[in-house]
């Protein structure tokens, strides 16, 4: 099992940013990728970035390409989320997840983390 936890969210104007941190727990040798996913209100979740152990790097171009920053800090078990140039359509439940074992899905989840962006 492993056991994740997300903070770093809050309130910010547009333009703004914040740092998002996700710690994990647990049985965290097990660990892979690890990614970020987004809910708004009415729309089903989004993928937004992930990261390997090795720290390679995908994320959502369409939506936050040039403006998030997923990194990695293995010591730590901790994977963070730089978000910049905040943007009122970020607001979101922001949430942490994790592929730990031999599979490639995302087996363990956070409870979520809420980002406004006000315009």
């Amino acid at each position: 099992q492993v056991q994740l936890v997300e903070s770093g969210g809050g309130l910010v104007q547009a333009g703004g940013s914040l740092r998002l941190s996700c710690a994990a727990s647990g049985r965290t040798l097990s660990m892979n990728v690890m990614g970020w996913f987004r809910q708004a209100p009415g729309n089903e979740r989004e993928f937004v970035a992930s990261i390997t152990r090795i720290g390679g790097t995908t994320y959502n171009t369409d939506s936050v390409k040039g403006r998030f920053a997923i990194s990695r800090d293995n010591t730590k078990k901790t994977v963070y989320l730089q978000m910049n140039s905040l943007k009122p359509e970020d607001t979101a439940v922001y949430y942490c997840a994790v592929q730990a074992g031999s599979g490639n899905s995302y087996n363990y989840w956070g409870q979520g983390t809420q980002v406004t962006v006000s315009s």
